[in-house]
Order: structure tokens, then C-alpha cells, then sequence
């Protein structure tokens, strides 16, 4: 173990007014040769850093109040970085880009504050990093390159903005542009680059399957199934025997649906309504019974709560189960027998929830709709003669008024919904982006989704009420602070909103949507409050759902593609045939279910950078060849280093940064999400429309830069 800065000034601290050598200093260390040199480069450094000072015959003393605080470094795009402290109470250390020579972004550093005014808000912390106490990159990945016959590796992070030397030439064959994985040999100093050596090479950087490749590695994703899970996975049924419907419901004459998208191959639900008397409607939700075939501990288990997830890129698919059984056994096929977990629910005319009833069946879905066919059903006339589809379309009026009457219940207690529309990626025969479009979110989704959230809610109370321990879905509420700065951004837009800290903020955030829908400013108060919100996420301790407004939530609905779905699959098994509560089933999941929630909450976010990286990865692609080309688009977003701007014709955002606006000086207003120019009071908001010129795409950074026409 190499000298700390922390070992070095503890040492010196016991010495106070007296100067040592550096003989004298290392005599107290029992370091290995090969350490010492580093040893007496680390005193300088300190000295460097102002922590020892220099006296006569090249001695040192410490210099008094001298503190070094330990944190993470993370770079930004434009070069300056700051370290985040492991003392949570304490700001980010802010480190200009001219000391961050021999850091890399993520390294665990030990940081000397200083005090300056130049940089950021007066009194902001500015340090100056000491030492590098441990790195965070072993491997990268990035593009080989080959310029006037030097080998280097450019970093795919653009916060790692270092080139890497080849230490060896490539022992494997690699052309310049492709893709490789590389480890590093050696890391920067103050006179040297960082040197490596390349492990394998994915290919060239523009085929799709090495896009998609590069997203697993750099974002650490479970890719290929080991074969011992494939083994136990191909050793399952194929089909539903008569023993597995033994202690199951028949369901399989109920006129069960699945609504899906066009590309949709894993079918985890499928839904039927059905009319009752005083306008009371019927509902059942039938859930793809995973934990039937997938044993608790198995490996195919253990596989999945590694992924925790399925992972959704464009056109592409990293499942969280083994196609078998995601695609075929569990996945509700229409006119295939399946078994089903089943919520069935009775909803009276304000769709509040009168009855709920759970238990295992035996299914058959009628028909596999698309979301497409859904809506073009409820839009059309129905014909003169009875048939089949007619009633199919009013299977599907049920269906369309209970969601809506769903959805106003939800509304009225104060759910949120926010109308944030997400970019669908069209791609071509060989992989390549043809077009970013809003995905379409019509009635069909608004059926589907309300039915799960109803049937997730139904379950999470169900448990809950029988006091058994439960994998909770939570979204805490957002903290006062920042709904007190939304407050003031709204009323500068004349809207009221009454935030007091107490209870009845979700009902004025929803009083809020509702009185903004359809105005030109809708878009901007849905994406400041939406940032004002705290990320929802999995935990064994329930604090209620705000967004939804909700008391009590769980996952039930997804078991194919979310692994808490399974878990509580398996919770409502074991309490549906067991007569009684039982002490140790219990306990045991109360040890389980705190790590099981943090894993998959920690691989959620994982997934969900990794497909939004390849998603900005196309819109970049996309754009590449139209570099020039005016735009008409809407103000996004408002940083102090820029303007974002999304694009009307089609559904991509790049930056205007704020150094290409010349014609002022722009102040950034960070309570009202603005900049406004100095002189002329030239304003820049979210929602105002402004034209753009396309000019410059950088793939790497996955960033697109626009000009001001």
C-alpha cells in the first residue's frame, strides 16, 4: 500500500514548528524501494499545494490549518471538474481543467481547498487535488486510431478527454476507427500521457451490433446467458400440461386481450372487462405466472436479479429472461394456454375499487392487438350487421370507459400526469436511423396503463393489509425547497400555487396541469416540475407513491422484463396458499427484500442511461448529414452554459452554447429557468420558438450543436 497524504501529514502533525528531511520523514514509513521515489514526489507535491512549506537544506515543516478532504471526481464536457465529497454536508470542491492533468473522471482523490472568487458564485470552495487515492478505470473502451504511425485510443467517455498510448503494438488485428476494449497500463502524469493495451476489438463503430456491444461494456450490462442458465431454461416445458392447471382457475373462455406494441414479442398481461349492474364494470388482469417456472435461488433466479431488467435499445433487446421463456412459455400468446396470476377488480361509476379478488388460472388470450389497432377500433363506425368484431369494439368501449373513469379518480386525488411525449427511433433494413418521430401515446396506452396501475395498487393493498412484507414502489415527495422554487417560477407566469409544506401539494400540482393543458406554456411547467421531482424507485419500507398519489404501490404487472414483479408474484403466492401468516416466511423476506430493492433500483437507473445514450447515439446519426440545414424549434432547456432546443420537424434537441449568442452578454436566472442579455434584454426561455442552423454532431459526446439564424 502506497503513502497517503492523510498517513504523511498525521505523521508531520506530531512534529508541529519542526522541519524534517526527507530521510527523517520516510524513516517513519517502512516503505518497499520501488515506493520510496513515489513517497518523496508525493512531499513536493504537497509542497507544491502549499500543505508543507520548504525550508532551508531541503527540509519541510507542515504548514498550520493545512486539511485534506477525500472525495469523487467528475469531469465535465468542458474540462473543469469537481469533487464530489464523501463528507455529505460539505459543497462540491470546484477544480479548474488546468489542475486536473493527472485525474480522470471518477478517481477517488484527496482535495486541498482554497478559497477564490473567480470561479462560480463568490465564496464557492476551489481546491486544488493532492493526490490520486484510488482509480475508477481499469478498462475502457474507445476508438483506435491511427495518425502519422502513432497508435492511440481515443476514450468513447468524453470526460475522459486524454488519448491513450499504445504501451505494445495490437496483438490483434484492428483498423483505425473500430471499436476496442482497452486496458490501461498506466495511468497520466504531470509530463505523461496514459499508456494501454488493447484486449479485444468490438468492430467497426458504425455497425449497429457494435453500438449496441459497446453500450454493454461501457455500461456493464448482462449480455449473453451463461450456459448453465440456457441449460435449465431449455429443460422447461414448452407447453402447459395438465398437471400445471392443477390448482388453477379456468379462465380460458374469458374473452382475454393483449395490447402491445407493433414490435412486441414478450406479452406480460392480458385484460377483459366486463359490464355489471349500476354501471359497475368488471375487470381482470391476468399477469404471466414467471414464478411458476422461474424457482426462487435457481439460475435462471439468479440471472435475473443480476439484470434486475430487460433492456430496451431500438430494434434490440437485452432480456432479462431467457427467450424461451420470455418469448414463449410466459409470454401470453393469443390462442396458446398459458398460466396467469389474475387481479380481478370490480370498479363502481367513480372508479373507485369495491372488490378485489387474487388467484392462479389457466388462461388463452383471445387476440394480440397492437395499440394501433386499438385506437383505429374505437375510432370506427360499427356496422349494420352483428359480427365478431363488433364485439370485440364493445369489449373495447368497456375497456376505454373504465380507464377514463380511472383516470379522473386518480386525477381527483391528486395524481400526476405529466404530457411528455418520448422519441421513437425508425430505423432502415440495415439498422440505421430513418427517422425520430414522438412516440404516439393514444388511448390504447392510456387503457393499458391504467389497468396495471389499478392492478399494481390493488396488490400492494391487498399485502399490505394482511401486514406481510412487501417490495414497495415509492416516489418520495420533493423537497420544499425546490417545490418553493417551482412556486416562483410558475407565478412569474401568473399562475397561483399554494405550497405550505403540508399534505394537499399533489392536489395543487394536478390543479396546475389541469389548468395549463393545451396552453403554449404546458410543455415548459411539465419539464420544470418533472425536474423538481424525485426519482421513484424500490424499497422493503413504504412512504406511498406521490406521483401517483398513491398510499400504497407495488410492481405486479411486468414479471417477464422487471424482476420486483417477480418477487412479488412469489410474496402474493405464498400468502394465497398459506391458511395462515407465517413468522418465518416473513422474517425471511424482511432480511431479503432491503438488498433486493437497492440492487434493482441500481440497475433500473443502469438501463436506463444505457438506452438513453443509444437513443441520443441515432439522433446524432440521424442529424450527421444535415450539418447546415434551418430548423424551426422550441427553447428545451435553460443552463448558464447554454440554450437546449428541440427541434419541430423532427423529435431531436441539441444546444445553442451560450459563447455562439455574441450580439450580448447573457446572465443565467436560475429561479426562472431563463438567460436574458445584459444590454438589449434579449430573453431565452423554455417554450419560445426560435430558428436554428445545424452546426456541428459529435458522435462521441452524443451532442448536437446548434446556431442562433
Amino acid at each position: 500500500m502506497s503513502l497517503s497524504p492523510d498517513e504523511l501529514l498525521a505523521h508531520l502533525k506530531k512534529h508541529p514548528g519542526r522541519s524534517l528531511s526527507v530521510r527523517e520523514i520516510l524513516a517513519a514509513f517502512p516503505l518497499p524501494r520501488h515506493e520510496r521515489q513515489a513517497a518523496r514526489l508525493l512531499i513536493e507535491n504537497l509542497a507544491d499545494d502549499g500543505l508543507l512549506q520548504r525550508v532551508k537544506g531541503n527540509r519541510y515543516r507542515l504548514v498550520r490549518n493545512a486539511v485534506l478532504l477525500q472525495g469523487k471526481v467528475t469531469v465535465h464536457r468542458a474540462g473543469y471538474g469537481f469533487v464530489v465529497l464523501d463528507d455529505k454536508d460539505k459543497e462540491d470542491v470546484f477544480v479548474p481543467a488546468r489542475h486536473l492533468g493527472a485525474v480522470m473522471d471518477g478517481d477517488r482523490v484527496a482535495v486541498r481547498i482554497v478559497r477564490s472568487e473567480r470561479y462560480g458564485r463568490p465564496g464557492r470552495s476551489e481546491g486544488r487535488i493532492v493526490q490520486v487515492l484510488d482509480r475508477a478505470h481499469h478498462e475502457l473502451l474507445g476508438r483506435y486510431e491511427l495518425h502519422h504511425r502513432q497508435a492511440f485510443v481515443v476514450p468513447a467517455d468524453p470526460r475522459l478527454s486524454q488519448p491513450i498510448q499504445l504501451s505494445t503494438p495490437s496483438s490483434v488485428p484492428v483498423n483505425p476507427g473500430q471499436i476496442v476494449v482497452l486496458r490501461l497500463d498506466s495511468y497520466p502524469t504531470a509530463s505523461r500521457p496514459p499508456f494501454g493495451t488493447i484486449l479485444r476489438v468490438l468492430g467497426d463503430a458504425d455497425d449497429p451490433a457494435v453500438e449496441i456491444a459497446a453500450a454493454v461494456y461501457k455500461y456493464g450490462l448482462p449480455a449473453d446467458f451463461e450456459p448453465e442458465v440456457l441449460a435449465a431454461a431449455s429443460a422447461l416445458p414448452s407447453v402447459v400440461r395438465p398437471e400445471d392447471r392443477q390448482g388453477r382457475e379456468d379462465l380460458r373462455e374469458l374473452p382475454l386481450v393483449t395490447i402491445d406494441g407493433e414490435t412486441a414479442m414478450d406479452f406480460d398481461d392480458a385484460v377483459a372487462v366486463r359490464p355489471e349492474e349500476q354501471g359497475k364494470i368488471r375487470l381482470w388482469v391476468a399477469i404471466a405466472d414467471v414464478g411458476y417456472y422461474v424457482k426462487s435461488g435457481s439460475p435462471i433466479d439468479q440471472e435475473a436479479l443480476e439484470r434486475s431488467t430487460s433492456v430496451y435499445f431500438p430494434g434490440h433487446c437485452i432480456p432479462m429472461l431467457p427467450e424461451s421463456l420470455s418469448n414463449e412459455i410466459c409470454s401470453l400468446k393469443p390462442q396458446q394456454d398459458r398460466l396467469a396470476m389474475v387481479a380481478e377488480m370490480l370498479f363502481d361509476t367513480e372508479g373507485q375499487r369495491l372488490e378485489s379478488r387474487f388467484y392462479p388460472a389457466v388462461i388463452r388470450s383471445q387476440a394480440r392487438l397492437t395499440y394501433t389497432e386499438v385506437k383505429d377500433y374505437l375510432q370506427a363506425e360499427r356496422t349494420q350487421e352483428p359480427s365478431k368484431q363488433d364485439e370485440l369494439l364493445g369489449h373495447l368501449q368497456v375497456m376505454e370507459a373504465l380507464a377514463q373513469r380511472l383516470s379522473v379518480m386518480r386525477r381527483r386525488r391528486g395524481s400526476l400526469d405529466f404530457d411528455l411525449p418520448e422519441a421513437e427511433v425508425v430505423l432502415g433494413l440495415r439498422g440505421r436511423p430513418e427517422d425520430i418521430v414522438r412516440a404516439e401515446r393514444n388511448m390504447a396506452h392510456r387503457i393499458i396503463e391504467e389497468f396495471m396501475l389499478a392492478a399494481n395498487e390493488a396488490v400492494a393493498t391487498f399485502l399490505h393489509e394482511r401486514q406481510e412484507p412487501l417490495l414497495f414502489r415509492i416516489h418520495e415527495e420533493p423537497e420544499l425547497e425546490k417545490l418553493q422554487a417551482f412556486q416562483e417560477f410558475v407565478a412569474y407566469l401568473n399562475y397561483g400555487l399554494v405550497i405550505d409544506g403540508q399534505s394537499g401539494t399533489a392536489h395543487q400540482l394536478q390543479k396546475l396541469l389541469s389548468q395549463v393543458a393545451g396552453r403554449p406554456e404546458e410543455r415548459m411547467i411539465n419539464q420544470v416540475l418533472l425536474r423538481s421531482m424525485k426519482q421513484a424507485r424500490y424499497d422493503a419500507k413504504n412512504v406511498g407513491h406521490f406521483g401517483l398519489a398513491a398510499e400504497l404501490y407495488c410492481h405486479f404487472t411486468s414479471p417477464i422484463r422487471r424482476y420486483p414483479d417477480l418477487v412479488v408474484h412469489r410474496i402474493l403466492r405464498e400468502v394465497l396458499t398459506s391458511e395462515k401468516k407465517s413468522a418465518q416466511r416473513s422474517s425471511w423476506w424482511q432480511r431479503q427484500l432491503p438488498a433486493i430493492a437497492e440492487q434493482c433500483s441500481v440497475n433500473e437507473r443502469r438501463a436506463m442511461e444505457a438506452e438513453r445514450d443509444i437513443i441520443d447515439l441515432k439522433k446524432c446519426q440521424f442529424m450527421a448529414d444535415r450539418v447546415g440545414e434551418e430548423f424551426q424549434g422550441n427553447v428545451s432547456g435553460v443552463q448558464p452554459f447554454g440554450v437546449f432546443i428541440e427541434l419541430q420537424q423532427v423529435f431531436v434537441e441539441g444546444l445553442v452554447p451560450v459563447a455562439s449568442l455574441d450580439d450580448d452578454f447573457y446572465q443565467y436566472e436560475e429561479h426562472l429557468h431563463r438567460l436574458i442579455g445584459q444590454r438589449r434584454r434579449k430573453i431565452f426561455q423554455i417554450g419560445m420558438e426560435v430558428s436554428v442552423r445545424l452546426r456541428h454532431v459529435d458522435l462521441d459526446r452524443r451532442q448536437i450543436d446548434f446556431e442562433l439564424v
